[in-house]
């Protein structure tokens, strides 16, 4: 009857998302959805900073500019030179959390047919963003490691130049949905690589201050400088949404000024600016200095979450599973043994009343059925401990 433009004309939406009419069922436990903890929110530290943003209503309740409020941007800065970068103002906009950033940057970059690799498994929400964009997705596997270079670089050479990739996304540090940690010994090597075949490093990182073990690595953007020409091929994402808040719905992003400039164009088109209330309200509790005893905070209790459900794992369904234990972030990757298919097996667990995310969700074509992710952020200690449980009775069912 309709006719819609091709990209929307049978679209699929969020795979994940789906499973959210579950989470009202009475009794259910979710380790399916990649939210913070609730509980966790530092409600109070936010009021207060809404309390002094509201005393300059005239900026809270204006427009703001397309780039976001200076202030706030002032307040990033000052974030990102902590973790090891210094931008200036002219590389980086505020954007209505990051995915909003990833959606500018592909209407910005990318023509029906271009080529995007991305890391396998991957972020569901960017699969879906470049299916609409009608880019050809090329994947490439990881491992404990992260991203396996190696396996790209061959990729790279024996692509023709017709299909030469505009760009690599890739959430390098505790990795959704595997929990994977790409080495600085491998982020160096891809930066090469973007270099010598000229495709942009597309970092999404929302993760990084979730580190709650081993040792911190850089940011892919905080080594450009080590390699020479790697800065103008890094595009770097974060937000506040899983360390703050993902009500707020603040996001950055940061990469050449070429870019970021056609990026706010088309922001202007998108929402005109992100809300300068809550702009107005991160700004004060970045001004507040309450972020890192907040982060501390949620670094312990995830800490001991992240624990519980490995330890759970390993003693009630060992012999049938096998898994990697993050060094921080919200999730646990995991395959099924002897054939077992995740998605079968959600029914059962459904019954069971505990949910997960099989991992077909998660490749952008031929998916590994036995794969499915957990994530402990959500749960409290005593909730994963008993989600364990029913996993393990769908399990044996």
């Amino acid at each position: 009857m309709y006719n819609f433009s091709a990209p929307f004309a049978n679209p699929a939406g969020s795979p994940i998302r789906e499973l959210f009419k579950y989470l009202s069922e009475p009794g259910m436990i979710s380790f399916a959805g990649g939210y913070p903890a609730t509980d966790l929110f530092d409600a109070k530290g936010l009021g207060q900073s809404a309390e002094e943003a509201f005393k300059d209503s005239s900026v809270c309740l204006q427009y703001g500019p397309t780039d976001g409020l200076p202030a706030l941007k002032n307040e990033i800065v000052r974030l990102m030179t902590q973790r090891g970068v210094t931008p200036s103002l002219s590389e980086f906009l505020v954007t209505t959390g990051s995915q909003q950033g990833f959606d500018l940057l592909l209407r910005v970059l990318l023509e029906p047919g271009d080529t995007v690799i991305v890391e396998e498994p991957a972020y569901p929400a960017t699969l879906q963003a470049l299916k609409l964009q009608r880019a050809t997705i090329k994947s490439v596997g990881i491992d404990a490691d992260g991203l396996d270079v190696a396996v790209l670089e061959r990729m790279l050479e024996e692509l023709p130049d017709t299909q030469r990739p505009k760009l690599l996304y890739t959430v390098p540090t505790f990795a959704n949905p595997t929990g994977a940690t790409l080495s600085k010994e491998r982020r160096v090597r891809l930066l090469e690589l973007a270099v010598r075949h000229q495709f942009f490093i597309v970092e999404d990182d929302p993760y990084g201050d979730l580190r709650f073990s081993g040792a911190a690595i850089p940011s892919i953007l905080s080594l450009v400088d080590g390699v020479p020409g790697a800065k103008s091929w890094v595009i770097h994402f974060s937000s506040l949404s899983k360390i703050v808040a993902p009500g707020l719905r603040v996001g950055w992003t940061i990469g050449p000024p070429e870019v970021i400039h056609r990026c706010i164009i088309a922001k202007q088109t998108a929402d005109l600016c992100s809300a300068p209330w809550t702009q107005a309200i991160a700004t004060k509790y970045l001004e507040s200095e309450k972020l890192p005893e907040h982060l501390g905070h949620i670094r312990t209790v995830y800490r001991a979450k992240c624990r519980t459900l490995c330890e759970e794992l390993r003693r009630q369904v060992g012999d049938v599973i096998e898994f990697h234990e993050p060094d921080g972030g919200m999730f646990v990757w995991a395959r099924l043994l002897d054939g077992v298919n995740a998605v079968d097996l959600l029914k059962r667990a459904i019954e069971q009343k505990v949910i997960f995310v099989p991992g077909v969700a998660f490749y952008a074509a031929e998916a590994d059925h036995s794969t499915l992710r957990f994530s402990f952020a959500a749960p409290s200690v005593s909730e994963i401990t008993e989600g364990v449980q029913r996993f393990s009775l769908a399990l044996s069912r």
